[in-house]
């Protein structure tokens, strides 16, 4: 039977409580390890959710049952062992419930399989707690939030007379980088009241002992003083755009069916997708067919080894940096050593824990993901970087019929220089980021949106004629000209000219970007602030 992975916040508690009260009702050793796989597994959605509260609720959880798992001579667990879990769920539940509504309780024996993953319903509030010395900072940035269309609360220091609206994030933004203990008081107040919000701190001191006391106090972020203006908006815009993740691909290698189905039961709990073959020497299509994200790779089988197999793949630039981990019932320590040395990245031993097994795999495809990411998205603003806009510009130019449209635009930062010799590199970043956001907001999923270099962007838009270019990008000049960029003295406001060159008035990328930048000097030598299109 395949299992199908719970789809919504519901469906989660409901597994972990049904999990829970089977294990109380009969003790079985099994059952633990399911109890457990629930509880890692609502602490995953509630991180990708960025409701820090409840992650921090969920491991503390899932760190007593790993402490209480010892194998099945030590289960059931004891009466005592049984009420501190029981304390432990009780408080979980309750700050689930106290931030948000659930629905009544499933009556069925099956978690839905038809509600969509997203059933979190992120606030647009923030609350804001700035010292009377921090004031024209924090006009600057309630401005700026308001631009995104948040709502600010503005609280006092006591924390007293907290709003009803439970914000998507607070922010605390002190006279002096050094914490008083009021304002430790003040933070663990409102962590309490609001257990899935995101807490930051501005202005700390880059100093490890006044970090970890603010983050035992509650807070989540803590922010440097000199990059407090540029980092909040950046990190408050993430917490609303909820990505949806591709379905992570695992490729088992392994000739034991029972071994197989003990290990795709287990990733499927964590909607983990998986693939068996059972015959080494059928690796390469599967993986040509299949494109996993990991490989987990028994060590003995027949004809060769999990080792030999691994060693082959090295040698192929395809895939020379996909992660192996390899599952074998080898305790010896020398052997481990030397199949990690011949290209491996992991080594689980036989029988594996399911727990310490979904862990592996995930951070091993998150790393790889990363890595991945890293070499075609840029850093400061997740763009598409130089060379992978370039690329994309060119497959789109291939798939554009003769007579369709495709205009692309050419943009750059007025003045960018003289903001950096001014305020700046940090806040220069700000305004990079700023027309970021703008344009990833503004602009369709299908459009290509790249970071070209340094100040200057590149757009294309598919199906989109020359004239219906200029009114988009025009909007988005306007909109990025009154955008707010906060800094420590306030707030300063920026502008862009932008070129635009439509095909197939010019049918190749290469033509197209030369004509859309001709455009965009033109732009400058007028006066810029403006949108001129190629002749």
């Amino acid at each position: 039977m395949t299992l199908l992975p719970p789809n919504s916040t519901e469906d989660r508690l409901y597994v972990l409580r049904t999990r829970w009260e089977r294990y109380v009702a009969e003790g079985r050793f099994e059952q633990f390890i399911e109890f457990t796989v629930a509880v890692n597994t609502l602490a995953e959605f509630f991180n990708r959710l960025r409701l820090p509260g409840l992650v921090r609720l969920c491991e503390g959880l899932e760190n007593a049952a790993l402490a209480k798992l010892g194998d099945i001579s030590t289960h059931p667990l004891k009466q005592q062992d049984i009420v501190a879990l029981q304390r432990q769920m009780d408080t979980l539940l309750g700050s689930v419930a106290s931030s948000r509504l659930i629905p009544a309780e499933r009556r069925t024996d099956e978690p839905s399989t038809g509600t969509p993953d997203i059933d979190w319903i992120k606030p647009r509030s923030v609350w804001m707690i700035s010292a009377p010395e921090k004031r024209g900072m924090a006009d600057a940035l309630k401005r700026q939030l308001q631009f995104f269309g948040f709502r600010i609360f503005e609280i006092d220091w006591g924390g007293q007379h907290l709003p009803e609206d439970k914000p998507l994030a607070v922010l605390f933004i002190p006279a002096h980088a050094s914490a008083e203990p009021a304002e430790f008081d003040c933070i663990a107040t409102i962590r309490m009241s609001c257990p899935a919000s995101q807490l930051f701190y501005l202005g700390v001191q880059a100093a490890i002992e006044p970090i970890v006391a603010l983050m035992r106090a509650g807070i989540d972020v803590t922010i440097p003083a000199e990059d407090q203006a540029s980092m909040v908006l950046n990190c408050i815009l993430d917490l609303v755009q909820t990505h949806e993740q591709e379905q992570y691909r695992v490729l088992v290698v392994e000739d034991s069916r029972v071994a197989v189905a003990l290990i795709q039961r287990t990733l499927a709990e964590h909607d983990i997708d998986t693939e068996a073959i059972s015959d080494p020497g059928k690796l390469l299509d599967a993986l040509e067919s299949y494109r996993p994200d990991l490989v987990l790779m028994d060590m003995y089988m027949p004809r060769f080894n999990g080792v030999e197999a691994t060693r082959v793949l090295r040698q192929m630039a395809a895939y020379n940096s996909l992660p192996i981990v390899y599952l074998s019932g080898e305790s010896d320590v020398g052997m481990q050593v030397e199949a990690l040395r011949l290209g491996g990245d992991q080594f689980l031993i036989k029988p594996f824990n399911p727990v310490l097994l979904a862990a592996v795999v995930k951070t091993r495809i998150e790393r790889f993901r990363e890595t991945r990411r890293s070499t075609r998205l840029d850093g400061l603003t997740g763009l598409l970087n130089h060379t992978a806009a370039k690329s994309r510009l060119q497959a789109m130019v291939g798939k554009t019929e003769p007579h369709g449209a495709l205009t692309v635009a050419m943009i750059d930062i007025d003045h960018f220089k003289s903001i950096n010799d001014t305020y700046g590199h940090p806040v220069g970043d700000q305004v990079i980021r700023g027309l970021a956001w703008l344009l990833k907001g503004r602009l369709r999923s299908i459009d290509l949106i790249g970071r070209y270099g340094g100040e200057e962007f590149i757009i294309a838009l598919p199906e989109v004629n020359l004239q219906q270019a200029r009114s988009v990008i025009e909007r988005i000049r306007e909109d990025f000209s009154a955008l707010p960029h906060a800094h420590p003295g306030g707030a300063l406001y920026a502008t862009f000219s932008a070129g635009v060159a439509c095909y197939p008035m010019v049918d190749t990328a290469a033509g197209l970007t030369e004509a859309a930048d001709g455009a965009l000097l033109q732009a400058k030598r007028l006066g810029r602030n403006r949108v001129e299109s190629a002749r």
